[in-house]
């Protein structure tokens, strides 16, 4: 699948992929609420496990503005449900294995650490509306402040 260099104002790519707890989720079951979407390289590393947790405490608040919070890696349902089982983490978790989401929003790229570049996860998180349209990128996350940037993007739709 080509990458596509999604944009502001964009329709958000639809999919459907397997969970946390076993069955699917599909993009299109949130039309009518804003869905926060948001790509991380891996369960159980510090920065995830920071940026989740952030995600976890705001959770109440986000729903209150009436959107969703989908978590997606290439970890799988059975990693998600250790992951969300050690953080009490409230939302879903989406396990992208084939990376086919990762790559059609982009995410699944070049990175480097420590000196080498290898490919893998960019953690980047698309706001995307009750129609359907990524309302807001944020292509570089600083995940300790990162739950409070989206309730300030969500006060704004």
């Amino acid at each position: 699948m080509k990458e596509m260099k999604l944009k502001e104002g964009d329709t958000a790519p639809g999919f459907t992929a397997p969970i946390n707890g076993g069955g699917v989720v599909s993009l299109s079951q949130f039309r009518g609420q804003s869905v926060v979407l948001y790509f991380y390289p891996k369960d159980n590393t510090p920065g995830c496990n920071k940026e989740a947790c952030g995600f976890r405490d705001a959770h109440d608040e986000i729903m209150a503005r009436g959107a969703v919070v989908l978590g997606v890696s290439a970890d799988s349902a059975a990693r998600h449900d250790k992951f969300i089982d050690k953080f009490g983490l409230p939302f879903t978790l989406i396990a992208d294995e084939d990376k086919s989401i990762c790559e059609t929003y982009g995410v699944w790229g070049n990175k480097s650490f420590m000196g080498r570049t290898f490919l893998g996860i960019n953690r980047r998180t698309f706001l995307i509306d009750a129609d359907g349209v990524i309302r807001k990128i944020w292509p570089k996350v600083k995940v300790a402040v990162h739950a409070a940037e989206v309730l300030d993007a969500l006060d704004e739709l």
